[in-house]
């Protein structure tokens, strides 16, 4: 059996009136990707948000490894091993790519606000910036401006800042969107590569994205589950595709 990484038990968030998420579980495995589908409204990026703590959860529990992190901040699940990228691109847009990547190594050590320090001769955090820009397919690209990579590379560059902060599970909101096919290619080889050492959770909308390297799917309506099994099983269900197609 895979080791469960991440686990939502029964999560529920609600604003006022409106229930966004209603009793959702599911479980993110060690070298699994978990994908969640479902059409605009169903919920996905809110139990993103909770998972990732962004959102606080109405009802439920979420646990990360054998830990209880329903009430733990963002930036305290972030030390703890979930690290997550956005519907939109989040760099430092000025800075360069190396710089990037070791402001995000940076975090992880408790030194990070010793003033005096000259981080960028501190070798762990570049060891750590270094090993992430080569896992997202960015060497030779160290020293280029933020602001002046494609689309493409900035989304890579989005995952090498998540990377070097040393994550297990990677929360994925959207990783190919504004994507042209090329770069949805090399963002896919990607994801199967680090899913080899991670757990990913993944939100998407491009179908045919989802159903190549997904490992289990969860699809969603309304802030409810459908279903969670594997992607034949769902393509197969009528339910499913009632549901989310509309036929």
């Amino acid at each position: 059996m895979s080791e469960v990484l991440l686990k939502a038990i029964e999560v529920t968030k609600r604003f006022g009136g409106l229930t966004a998420n209603q009793d959702v579980s599911l479980e993110v495995y060690r070298g699994k990707t978990h994908a969640i589908l479902g059409p605009n409204g169903a919920g996905k990026s809110t139990l993103i948000n909770m998972l990732s703590g962004d959102l606080s959860v109405t009802s439920g529990a979420v646990i990360l490894g054998d830990t209880d992190v329903t009430n733990r901040t963002p930036n305290q699940r972030s030390l703890m091993g979930i690290g997550r990228s956005y519907q939109k691109t989040n760099i430092f847009p000025e800075f360069t790519v190396l710089e990037n990547c070791r402001l995000a190594a940076q975090s992880r050590d408790p030194r990070a606000s010793a003033i005096f320090t000259n981080a960028q001769k501190h070798k762990a955090y570049l060891a750590h910036a270094e090993r992430a820009i080569s896992e997202t397919g960015l060497s030779g690209y160290e020293n280029r401006i933020a602001s002046e990579l494609s689309h493409g590379e900035q989304r890579q560059l989005e995952l090498a800042i998540v990377l070097s902060t040393q994550p297990t599970v990677l929360l994925l909101d959207e990783p190919l969107a504004g994507m042209g096919s090329e770069e949805s290619a090399q963002m896919i080889a990607l994801l199967k590569k680090l899913v080899k050492t991670h757990g990913i959770l993944l939100v998407e909308h491009d179908m045919e994205a989802v159903f190549s390297i997904a490992d289990i799917i969860t699809v969603m309506v309304n802030g409810t589950v459908v279903m969670t099994d594997l992607p034949e099983a769902v393509r197969a269900s009528a339910e499913v595709q009632q549901a989310y197609f509309g036929h």
